[in-house]
């Protein structure tokens, strides 16, 4: 996020600072629980996606006030910052040896809990990020299958659009409850909501696998298809009225001097780092080698 961003006096962004949170992201998961309750009873719980670590940030907290010592761990191909009370695995959703990796440290248990906040850098393309964007998504219902116990319930990120009929209807075959939501910190300009799947319950001789049917080169035959896939999700906010708008610009509303925090959790090898590691420090001297011919 650089400073000339709408988030820097985004009112989300600005509690993420001051309350803590390493990236404004974590409200979205904090009012969709006060929604749905979604931690209740959960000991065992999965961030897919995990960097920065937010997700993980309020999961470390919610679970630990209420169910004593709960198990979290946190998925990414980035490296993340260490966080107290969540295991980190630096590994590809894509792959079983990850679901494996994950499945060991619940000692052979399962999750009750997966989310995933993952999403693809935007084109500004619609069609193209929706289409990106749900292949992320079944990415992590692949290894949620995987690694979440029956009746475990499934968070995800998903961007809303004309063709995605289908991916509700593939979460359906899975989950007895699919439910789109939208957090008020979610801002109404974006295309971004969240689906929310309840009552994991996987076809009967179902076997976890890491394919994808929506990259096989085979056309959908909708006749086919029963009556399951003509399935009308739910859509519903989250938060009412009185929380923050996040399109809303807000007065700062505090007394005293206006001091700039940093980032929370800055990034640990940013694309940039290579760059600056080239720039000239205040007193380097360089000379071309030209000028030492010449």
């Amino acid at each position: 996020m650089g400073k000339s961003s709408k988030d820097k006096r985004d009112i989300y962004y600005r509690l993420a600072k001051e309350e803590g949170w390493r990236a404004r992201s974590a409200y979205k998961l904090l009012q969709i629980d006060e929604t749905f309750n979604v931690f209740k009873g959960v000991t065992k719980a999965v961030d897919l996606c995990a960097a920065p670590g937010s997700w993980s940030q309020v999961l470390a907290k919610k679970l630990d006030s209420t169910n004593g010592n709960p198990k979290i761990v946190a998925v990414d191909l980035q490296a993340m910052a260490p966080l107290p009370g969540v295991v980190q695995i630096q590994g590809d959703i894509t792959k079983a040896s990850t679901a494996n990796l994950i499945i060991n440290q619940f000692q052979g248990e399962f999750a009750d809990l997966v989310v995933c906040d993952g999403a693809p850098d935007v084109t500004g393309l619609h069609d193209i990020d929706e289409y990106i964007q749900a292949q992320l998504l079944l990415a992590a219902l692949n290894i949620t299958t995987h690694i979440l116990k029956p009746k475990g319930s499934f968070i995800a990120k998903i961007f809303r659009g004309k063709e995605i009929s289908l991916l509700y209807s593939q979460l359906r075959i899975f989950f007895k409850r699919v439910t789109i939501v939208k957090p008020r910190s979610s801002r109404n300009s974006s295309i971004e909501s969240f689906v929310l799947c309840e009552d994991f319950s996987a076809p009967m001789g179902y076997v976890p696998n890491m394919m994808n049917p929506l990259l096989e080169n085979k056309s959908v035959n909708w006749d086919s298809l029963n009556e399951v896939n003509s399935y009308i999700v739910p859509f519903l906010a989250c938060g009412d009225l009185s929380a923050y708008d996040s399109d809303k610009t807000y007065p700062l509303n505090f007394n005293g001097k206006y001091e700039q925090r940093e980032p929370v959790q800055k990034p640990i090898e940013p694309p940039y780092m290579e760059a600056m590691s080239l720039i000239s420090k205040p007193g380097d001297t360089h000379i071309q080698k030209s000028e030492v011919d010449s």
